[in-house]
């Protein structure tokens, strides 16, 4: 996550997971063929910061679980509603 990203959220004491953000994508691709999807969206202009953030295990089946910098654990639980208004 970008610094500026990460200040905003805290001083506004919002969790960036939840954080309306247009122009992104998600892909979910096989574990063998990450790396080179990973290589192929960097070597666009609009890919360049283009990143794996995390895989799907059969450790905490149907649960998104985040590591907190300090290295622990944390449930990342369905939000209800929306966090801030859409304004598009």
């Amino acid at each position: 996550m970008r610094m500026e990203v990460q200040s905003a959220c805290e001083l506004l004491g919002l969790d960036p997971v939840y954080v309306a953000n247009e122009g992104k994508a998600v892909f979910f691709v096989a574990p063998d063929a990450a790396e080179k999807v990973l290589a192929v969206l960097k070597a666009h202009p609009l890919g360049r910061d283009a990143a794996i953030i995390g895989r799907v295990t059969a450790e905490h089946p149907r649960m998104l679980v985040a590591r907190t910098a300090m290295g622990a654990k944390r449930v990342i639980a369905q939000q209800i509603g929306e966090q801030l208004p859409r304004i598009c």
